[in-house]
């Protein structure tokens, strides 16, 4: 016979003499969360004595709320003659329970005399349903009104506190555990460990671990969870031999945090181990977390085979699984496998389009990460702080000012202020500094600057490198002294720009200052790019035989840039000897690189030395070294024109070529001698004019612009 028609049974032949045996059936009715039979039992209950009895209506009202049905808990409720606390609470706790706080809030402030399993019910409920700033009100209240908190209050408290991220709350609450003997509570340890973990105080969640008395898994995974999300990462690895060491066995939460900390590292090795420990455990191998970890993680050691390989094996996946394989492909520069499983994705959120997009800028694809931001926008995606982040990169790539400012209104019609919060807008109000100042905007990348309300070190970098780069010297000098006076300590980007403003503005003392006292005043190690900017600086000095010296004392092996930055200043002030011994050094380093014979061939010509020109143009040719030509370009109503050597494609090249013969007939007519240093008037004069150089129209970016 069926469990229902068991109860229909013993409700039609018995007549009990008492409320228990309708309890114990209203018990099966919540094992079998059966709500018809529930009903039937109720109607049974209305026919006898008992139908007024408190004690069996709080168990109507309890099973009813929890079989889901909170409109006949409500109505048992509402028509008891008599309540006592447990019809106040059981009503309460079901309201609270499926997500109707108001409601529970409103029965709750009509209780006669609330007790401490009312307010932890309401407590906890708020907490629950992540309306944290209620549950810690109620807290609040709870403790004024001289309750006794106990572990499911301080738990809900702690709770509260991790989502909400408040610190001084926290504390507050961890004060009161110190009154109670809850404190020794490995529960409430472990709250407490997560509490501190989430508001970033790493150091106060490993002092509470280090005071535990016992501890359990989930200790053990909030201190790992800790330093993963914290840093430092490599904590959460030590950690986790700690707990294997100590007799814990690891679970999918221990192994997925760990697995992300490898991620966070680009450490395979490690990753690679615990994915063995993962394949010998039959319970964690389809567990969907720890596979999107593995995923994850793999793609940003950039070992995509392997991730591909846990994603094919999946038995599930989501939307997180195919993300992180679409970004490792994306930073594997693999952009157009990445553009396939992006397109055959059945679900895509933002943190999708973001990787596809950034995958198209780090990969020099600027213009189909502009339009990738179209396809967003037509498809109602909201964009983020780091989708404007890349959308401003590609503009600055492109040097396209016109839709750097496009990408700018898009930012400000989406409300970013360039404050520094959880989701930093300052992230994208660095982007637009770095967007106008690559784009020759000097004057818009400083407006930007003043308007952010909060500035970190990448905001003061950008100004100080961009108005480097674009030939203010002083001014830049003086933004890294603003910087200095702000309390803001330089990093080896900072000081590169500071290099770079005093080579600029030909500050070669000041230059000499910042480099050697970079380590004892800021205790940062000079390294190679320092060193070329150095360089650079006293070659444009003239400082030749210093800046060989500075090479010669280097503590790293010298590479070709930095060689080429001395070779680039011996072309510059006709040092010849220099010259030859620096492009030796290149051609050493390198001897495929077309750079120093050229360098060389030219300085050799402006000195009139015809043979060692043709000396080197035949070592090149033997060893089959190719220069890449160089081209030019301009924009002509919405069209861009390219000049480069030998291409015959553009339409107008007759007309070109044409203007070019007349200007130079005029040039010579007017007695304007040309500077032939690298033989171009004597190819264009023996060669064809079609041979020598062209433009050709190319499609223009702006066909991609982002309005």
């Amino acid at each position: 016979m069926s469990s229902h028609g068991f109860v229909r049974k013993i409700i039609g032949d018995l007549s009990f003499i008492d409320s228990s045996p309708f309890a114990k059936l209203l018990d099966s009715c919540l094992k079998s969360k059966s709500l018809q039979d529930t009903r039937r039992i109720h109607a049974r209950i209305i026919k006898t004595q008992f139908a007024c009895e408190v004690f069996i209506q709080n168990r109507l009202i309890d099973v009813y709320g929890k079989n889901g049905s909170l409109d006949d808990a409500g109505k048992v409720f509402d028509k008891m003659p008599e309540r006592n606390i447990f019809s106040w609470n059981a009503v309460i706790s079901i309201f609270v329970k499926w997500g109707f706080l108001d409601e529970g809030a409103r029965l709750f402030a009509s209780m006669p005399e609330p007790d401490q399993i009312s307010w932890n019910s309401i407590i906890a409920g708020f907490a629950q349903h992540d309306r944290l700033e209620d549950a810690l009100f109620y807290f609040v209240r709870m403790h004024k009104e001289g309750f006794v908190l106990n572990e499911y209050t301080f738990g809900s408290g702690l709770s509260a506190c991790s989502g909400l991220k408040d610190l001084r709350m926290g504390t507050q609450i961890h004060g009161l555990m110190l009154k109670s003997q809850f404190l020794l509570d490995v529960y409430m340890g472990s709250a407490l460990v997560d509490t501190y973990a989430k508001c970033g105080f790493v150091d106060y969640a490993q002092r509470v671990f280090d005071s535990m008395m016992d501890r359990n898994i989930v200790s053990w995974n909030s201190l790992i969870t800790c330093y993963e999300q914290n840093g430092p990462a490599r904590e959460a690895l030590d950690i986790f031999v700690r707990m294997m060491e100590s007799g814990f066995e690891p679970d999918e939460v221990t192994l997925a945090s760990v697995v992300s900390a490898c991620a966070s590292l680009a450490a395979v090795k490690p990753g690679l181990e615990i994915h063995a420990c993962v394949v010998k455990r039959d319970r964690l191998r389809n567990d969907l977390i720890l596979s999107n970890a593995l995923v994850d993680m793999y793609a940003k050691c950039g070992r995509t085979n392997e991730a591909r390989c846990v994603f094919d094996r999946m038995q599930i996946r989501n939307v997180v699984s195919e993300t992180s394989m679409v970004s490792g492909y994306a930073k594997a520069a693999s952009v157009k496998a990445a553009r396939l499983l992006f397109t055959k994705m059945m679900e895509k959120n933002v943190v999708s389009w973001n990787a596809l997009i950034a995958g198209y800028t780090q990969n020099g694809e600027n213009e189909e990460a502009l339009g990738l931001y179209r396809m967003l926008k037509i498809e109602g995606i909201f964009p983020t702080h780091y989708t404007f982040g890349n959308l401003l990169n590609a503009c600055a790539n492109l040097a396209d000012l016109q839709l750097g400012r496009q990408a700018h209104a898009h930012v400000l019609k989406h409300g970013f202020q360039f404050l520094i919060s959880e989701e930093s807008d300052v992230f994208v109000g660095n982007a637009l500094i770095d967007m106008y100042l690559k784009c020759g905007s000097v004057e818009a990348g400083r407006q930007v600057f003043e308007n952010i309300a909060e500035r970190d070190i990448v905001s003061w970098n950008a100004m100080i490198v961009g108005y480097a780069q674009n030939g203010y010297g002083a001014e830049a000098l003086g933004f890294f002294s603003k910087m200095l006076a702000s309390g803001e300590k330089p990093d080896h980007i900072t000081m590169i720009g500071a290099l770079c403003a005093c080579s600029h503005a030909g500050l070669v003392q000041e230059g000499r200052h910042y480099f050697f006292s970079m380590t004892e005043k800021y205790g940062l190690e000079p390294s190679k790019d320092h060193y070329t900017c150095m360089v650079d600086l006293l070659g444009r000095a003239g400082c030749l035989d210093e800046a060989k010296s500075l090479i010669e004392t280097m503590p790293m092996q010298p590479d070709a840039v930095v060689w080429g930055s001395l070779l680039g200043a011996c072309k510059v002030h006709n040092n010849i000897n220099l010259g030859e011994y620096v492009a030796e050094k290149l051609l050493n380093i390198d001897p495929t690189n077309s750079g120093p014979y050229v360098l060389l061939s030219n300085m050799y010509a402006e000195l009139g030395r015809r043979k060692d020109v043709v000396s080197v143009r035949r070592l090149m040719k033997h060893r089959g070294v190719v220069k890449q030509p160089g081209c030019s370009w301009i924009e002509i109503l919405g069209n861009w024109h390219v000049f480069m050597v030998k291409d015959k494609r553009h339409p107008q090249k007759e007309e070109i070529y044409l203007l070019l013969q007349m200007l130079i007939n005029q040039m010579k007519q007017t007695g304007n001698v040309l500077k032939d240093t690298n033989g171009f008037l004597e190819a264009y004069e023996e060669q064809s004019e079609t041979e020598v150089g062209f433009f050709y129209q190319m499609e223009t970016p702006v066909d991609v612009a982002v309005v």
